[in-house]
């Protein structure tokens, strides 16, 4: 009986937030939140936050039980969503999963489970394409990441990294209200990825408070994220690999060259020569020179992006300041 209790004390509270912010993706959201409704052990709190659109807000609060619905107190944006989800909830832990996007089953147990070691302080699952019109057959597995899924190259067992999918990511909410919350001034607004990274911005910040501090990738803790076909064009592959590179140089600037570009390293000297060696071998294979092309590309419009965003100035307001129960702006911007 003692040995039940003192396991039940180790598996701390969590509460999920999810942001959203047009009508268009109704649908999407309350699968997303049936899905973390439907989960065992229970989420204690969910909460939905809504980015700036009232239509949006009343139907949520009208139609949807068991859900906590606010909206978003903080700069448009889904970095001041998360921001205002981690301001409201109470739980040990918070978690963020997109609107577009459904947990698998098991998904809280498994994200929870390594919280029993205190030294972890985020855990991040696995992020499954849900292709809605099928894959492209030039689009490189390597390149998942720019529709915000897991791609190859991560690891395949749970490991230490330096920073999590966006979509699927979980924090102690003590951790994320010591180094001041997400960076405001990235992530998307609306549809528009004009800055992204922030979930990159915010682990080498925890990383930095703290060097012993795990951040935990765990691909047992699954999710589906929606592809629809308007991301599945070369146009919108290119603009989203530039606006990748713009980001990562605006977190270079506010992290550290090091620590910012450390994986991206590896993953160019690694895993795209590994996959453009395997498409050169195999160059009669349907869409082999296309994706050599995606391959190819997508690096230099990366490269591209990096060297603009390395002179664009900051010029945006720090972190917020999140409180219990509120947030607190900072009292001047970074540069």
């Amino acid at each position: 009986m003692n040995s039940a209790l003192s396991t039940e004390r180790t598996v701390p509270s969590l509460a999920v937030v999810i942001c959203a912010y047009t009508l268009d993706r109704w649908d999407d959201t309350r699968a997303a939140i049936g899905s973390v409704l439907a989960q065992d052990p229970p989420a204690d709190e969910v909460v939905l936050v809504v980015d700036h659109n009232r239509e949006l807000l009343e139907r949520a609060e009208r139609e949807l039980a068991g859900v906590h619905v606010v909206a978003n107190a903080r700069r448009r944006g889904l970095s001041g969503g998360r921001n205002t989800g981690v301001a409201v909830s109470h739980a040990d832990v918070v978690a963020f999963l997109d609107d577009d996007a459904t947990a698998e089953p098991g998904w809280t147990a498994r994200l929870l489970a390594p919280y029993r070691d205190p030294r972890v302080v985020g855990v991040g699952g696995f992020v499954r394409p849900w292709w809605l019109t099928g894959r492209p057959v030039w689009f490189p597995p390597e390149f998942d990441w720019v529709v915000g899924c897991s791609y190859r190259g991560q690891p395949r067992h749970s490991a230490r990294v330096r920073n999590f999918i966006g979509a699927n990511m979980s924090f102690r909410r003590s951790e994320l209200i010591a180094v001041g919350g997400f960076f405001d001034a990235f992530g998307r607004v609306g549809s528009r990825p004009v800055a992204s990274c922030d979930e990159t911005d915010l682990c080498l910040r925890l990383a930095a408070r703290d060097p012993r501090a795990v951040l935990l990738y765990e691909p047992a803790a699954e999710i589906r994220h929606r592809v629809p076909e308007s991301r599945t064009s070369w146009a919108y592959f290119r603009n989203r690999c530039y606006i990748e590179g713009v980001s990562k140089a605006l977190v270079a600037r506010r992290c550290g060259r090091g620590p910012a570009l450390a994986n991206e390293r590896v993953y160019v000297r690694s895993t795209i020569s590994r996959a453009l060696a395997r498409k050169v071998t195999g160059i009669r294979q349907p869409g082999a020179l296309r994706t050599i092309g995606a391959l190819t590309g997508g690096v230099c419009a990366t490269v591209s992006g990096y060297l603009v965003g390395s002179v664009r100035p900051l010029g945006s307001p720090a972190p917020s300041r999140v409180r219990h129960g509120g947030t607190e702006p900072a009292a001047a911007a970074r540069s």
